[in-house]
Order: structure tokens, then C-alpha cells, then sequence
């Protein structure tokens, strides 16, 4: 890369810039200011200042409404299938901070109008040997560079866009079941009831936002990119009280957990990131980072989980309080 480029990309990161509620908190997947028909920014007229990810206090444009990426509204149909342009989406989940505080499945059921029953994020307690202690593992889609489940669909409801996303189109899902059983994760849910009322019309409908969904179809994790056109992060990101799911743009090199944001190749560099059985050549977009110097003891996770959940890792913890006696 040239230093033209260079300074063209610095400029684009610090123009793409946002505020991250009352924190001034440039977020590091940067969307774009949104555009009018004459191609210039819808601009208040007024500056906001943000925190680059370099520590620096720029000044931009305030937008006039909450739009950050054009179209701001959920595009429909063929069009919700192209992805934003420009982007790369990625996730990381530091295993370190995560004490099952379940918040982060509340605010992606809330956000998604999905019934209680229904978690399109599951957190599960992991030991990986005898030797080692337990940890909570966060799991939902990894929405994979190579991803079986498109490749099985026999009407293309589940597709892959350019932005990294993988996405399931309920007008077009015949509940086939063909991509849970070629999923190698077992991250999608059939719709076996009908759904929860909604106020989003069916005519309104967007795979981007995943509401309303349709009884005898199959739904997953989307990655929230309606909220990325509203410069927001995933619901599961912004709902975690520890910060642990970053999430953000791989071609701006940048994720943000809502307090912090980091570059991520250094982060995956220096934490020693890695992708959930890699060995599969799914090539998934979520990171996740060692469970090492954990913040909270597994046991903290255990207060609030129901008996009969409780009951599957009963091996696990009574394993553990054996070694302790």
C-alpha cells in the first residue's frame, strides 16, 4: 500500500467516525455518514467531537437523524442480499470477562421478538480437560466465509452477503431443515409456533432485521445488520454488562465492545484469538479470545440458571467440588 492509500484509508476511519452514546466513543466499525441523492452527507449543520482509536479528539459533521449507512432503512427482498458495501463484519468474544450474566441472550430475544424458549445465543459451561477450570463459551452463528448451510438450500433462503453476514429470508424458506442439519454448530432454531405478535408489519419485512418471523421456518443469529446502519452495535454486544463481544469491520481493522475500542488484528495477535473448530474450513467470522486470568469464578454463572439447566452440567460441577474437598 502506497502512502496515498494510507492517508486515504486514515482519512476515511476518522471521517466514519461516531459517538457511542455520552461517551464520545469513536465505534471502530465506523459506518458511514449517510448520503443524500446529490452524494454529500446529510449534515445538522452542527460538529460532534469523537475519540479515534488512536486517542485522538477529531470534530465531524453531526448527522440529522440516526442514519449512519445508506439506505438507512432495511433494504427488502433481492436488495436485503447484496450486504453493505464496504464492510467486513467480525466478532470477538473475550472468554475471560464472560460470567454468564445471560444478558446478552435477553437483549438479542427482546430485540428479535423471539419467545423466551427461543436463544440464538446459547452460553455454555466448557472444561477442557480434567486438568482445567470451567469457563462459560458464548455460541451463535459464526456466520462462515465457507458456510454449509448455503450450499445445502435447495430455494437460497439462507445466503451469504459481501459484508460477512449470513443471512435466512423466511419469505423464501420452505423449513426444509436442510441447513440445521448441515450447520457443523447447531446455531439455528426452527419456528415450531407461531411467533410472538409484532409491530412490524409482514409487508415491512427484512431478513436484515429478522422480524416478524414465520411459523415452520428456520431462523438464527444475524449479527444485527439493521442496527449497523444506525452506527449501533449487535444487541448481544451491547447488552453484555462486561464488555465481552466486541464486534466491528475487519477492512477498518477495528471493534468495539461499547467502552473500548481496539484494533483487531493486534487484539487477535496479542490475546492469541482463535475460531471455534477451525479444523471444520468453515472459515467462521467469530474470534474467540483463550479464557485465560478469568474475571469471575464459573460458579458466579450458576446463580441465576434454572435447575434443569443446572442438571446438564452436572458432571462438570460436581466434578469440581470433588477436587476441592
Amino acid at each position: 500500500m502506497d502512502n496515498k492509500d494510507k492517508k486515504n484509508n486514515r482519512r476515511n476511519f476518522l471521517r466514519n467516525g461516531l459517538t457511542m452514546g455520552g461517551s464520545m466513543l469513536a465505534m471502530g466499525m465506523g459506518p458511514a455518514i449517510a448520503k443524500d441523492s446529490s452524494g454529500e452527507g446529510k449534515s445538522s449543520g452542527e460538529k460532534i467531537k469523537v475519540l479515534t482509536t488512536d486517542g485522538k479528539v477529531i470534530e465531524v459533521d453531526k448527522p440529522k437523524d440516526d442514519c449512519k449507512i445508506d439506505p438507512c432503512e432495511p433494504p427488502k427482498g433481492n436488495a436485503a442480499r447484496q450486504g453493505i458495501p464496504g464492510r467486513s463484519f467480525v466478532m470477538v468474544i473475550d472468554l475471560a470477562k464472560c460470567k454468564n450474566a445471560r444478558k446478552c441472550i435477553e437483549g438479542c430475544q427482546k430485540g428479535h421478538n423471539l419467545s423466551p424458549d427461543q436463544e440464538w445465543l446459547n452460553v455454555y459451561l466448557m472444561k477442557d480437560h480434567d486438568d482445567a477450570e470451567p469457563y462459560w463459551f458464548p455460541r451463535q452463528c459464526f456466520h462462515c466465509d465457507i458456510p454449509p448451510c448455503v450450499k445445502v438450500c435447495p430455494v437460497g433462503a439462507t445466503y451469504k452477503r459481501q459484508d460477512n453476514i449470513v443471512l435466512v429470508d423466511s419469505n423464501r424458506c420452505i423449513g426444509c431443515k436442510f441447513c440445521m442439519a448441515a450447520c457443523p454448530y447447531s446455531v439455528r432454531i426452527f419456528n415450531w409456533e407461531k411467533p410472538p405478535e409484532s409491530d412490524v408489519p409482514p409487508e415491512d419485512y427484512s431478513p436484515e432485521a429478522s422480524v416478524p418471523a414465520q411459523i415452520g421456518t428456520v431462523s438464527k443469529c444475524d449479527f444485527c445488520p439493521d442496527r449497523s446502519r444506525e452506527g449501533k452495535l449487535p444487541y448481544c454486544a451491547s447488552g453484555c454488562p462486561m464488555g465481552a463481544i466486541y464486534f466491528g469491520d475487519k477492512n477498518e481493522d477495528a471493534v468495539s465492545n461499547g467502552t473500548e475500542t481496539l484494533r483487531f488484528r493486534q487484539l487477535i495477535k496479542d490475546r492469541v484469538g482463535y475460531r471455534y473448530l477451525d479444523e471444520l474450513g468453515t472459515e467462521p467470522n467469530v474470534y474467540y479470545l483463550p479464557p485465560v486470568e478469568r474475571m469471575f469464578d464459573y460458579k458466579s454463572g450458576l446463580n441465576d440458571l434454572p435447575e434443569e439447566k443446572q442438571e446438564v452440567y452436572k458432571d462438570i460441577i460436581d466434578g469440581e467440588n470433588n477436587k476441592n474437598n
